[in-house]
């Protein structure tokens, strides 16, 4: 017999979701995840994925996911610190140091965990995080599990983030003090100030931690955030996802080689779940090499990015401030925010609504992520279901 509480619960909270059009509906992609995808039969042009470099869907990388599988079969066996660590993952962690800059890196099974593990790791019930208002929900879970004293600055405020740093270190409350921030803001397109969030965290002594999750493979010639204003040496923590502009799966943290080791030894994450399988492991190190090697992907990426976004606004969208592809169209309202994504699906442009939790009440969007990988054929085909839609809705004068 299920809880009737539980029904009861689910049934009531699901249905006021609905009714604020703060309901997401899933759809699922038959086939691959590329800049044109099918669902229900029909093909759409795809501006909601992740894949900034088109390489989720290239033959280079399935080649070597296929070879690795050959040789290294299609998992790790077992956790990293029992007999799970194949060579495969330790050609990985080189790569990815020698990617961001650093002395070493770690691999996770997600960039979620990433910050679960690397957060959780380091500080405790007796430390404090500065942590940027609008940093993604795995940074605020991976400072919750830390059971240190979560201290939010307005987002990207410097003068705010200076005050609540003095305050904390000057307290004597705490033993360390972090600051931590996205590298790129995921709703918004906007990139951290990090060469005055590094200033603040030398005058005040504090650790630096970058989530560099939509930076990687972006930014700084690929190597990301960090990279792109040259601060390799003043980061404490560079944490990126493989899942992104790299187009596999997992996350990593770079760093400093005794804080990897401490990783290696404390982080959960890392000692108590399987590694990434040794496909993914494979394509990573092909992806890597396939960025550091030429910018034809990221200077496609970046054309198409331009392109997209002087056509919207030039049709007379809000687009924000976005200083990266991240291209929102800002709608206002959750339920015409919903309306206008599913009308724009159904006329073949996938962009799905973003609403409240993920972005504040009344600034729903959806959100536009042109890769390396479409067409400008694809995005004026786009542009023209944007106008139709935006004057069917009254967003657009007509």
């Amino acid at each position: 017999m299920t809880s009737q509480k539980l029904q009861h619960f689910l049934d009531e909270h699901l249905a006021d979701l609905k009714t604020k059009g703060l309901y997401n509906e899933i759809d699922t992609v038959e086939g691959a995840n590329g800049p044109v995808i099918t669902i229900n039969g029909k093909e759409l042009v795809n501006l909601s994925s992740n894949n900034y470099l088109g390489l989720a869907t290239d033959e280079r990388l399935k080649d070597e996911a296929v070879q690795a599988v050959k040789s290294h079969g299609v998992g790790a066996g077992a956790v990293r610190t029992i007999n799970g660590t194949l060579d495969l993952h330790n050609e990985l962690e080189r790569k990815l140091a020698q990617f961001k800059g650093t002395e070493a890196a770690i691999s996770y099974q997600s960039g979620f965990n990433c910050n679960m593990a690397a957060i959780s790791a380091v500080m405790d019930k007796n430390d404090a995080i500065l942590s940027d208002e609008l940093n993604h929900a795995s940074i605020i879970d991976g400072c919750r599990l830390s059971r240190a004293k979560i201290i939010r600055f307005n987002h990207s405020d410097m003068d705010d983030l200076r005050a609540k740093a003095k305050e904390a270190v000057e307290s004597g409350q705490y033993n360390k003090v972090m600051v931590i921030t996205d590298g790129v803001f995921s709703m918004d397109g906007d990139v951290a100030r990090l060469p005055e969030i590094v200033e603040i965290a030398e005058e005040f002594d504090l650790m630096t931690y970058v989530d560099d999750a939509h930076g990687s493979g972006v930014l700084g010639k690929g190597a990301g955030t960090v990279k792109h204003f040259g601060l390799q040496d003043k980061v404490d923590f560079q944490m990126g996802t493989l899942s992104k502009a790299i187009g596999v799966i997992g996350g990593y943290v770079a760093g400093k080689q005794n804080l990897i080791d401490w990783l290696k030894v404390r982080s959960r994450p890392f000692l108590f779940s399987t590694a990434v399988t040794p496909a993914d492991a494979a394509a990573t190190i092909k992806a890597i090499d396939l960025i550091m090697e030429s910018e034809e992907l990221q200077q496609k990426m970046w054309e198409n990015s331009e392109y997209l976004k002087n056509g919207l606004k030039q049709l007379g969208y809000d687009i924000g401030h976005s200083e990266t592809p991240i291209t929102p169209v800002i709608i206002g309202d959750e339920n015409t925010t919903q309306t206008f994504s599913k009308r724009l699906i159904e006329e073949g442009v996938y962009a799905k609504s973003i609403v409240f939790p993920t972005v504040p009440r009344g600034t729903g969007r959806v959100r536009n992520m042109p890769t390396a990988a479409h067409t400008k054929e694809m995005l004026d085909q786009a542009l023209g279901v944007y106008e139709k839609i935006g004057k069917e809705l009254g967003i657009l004068s007509r």
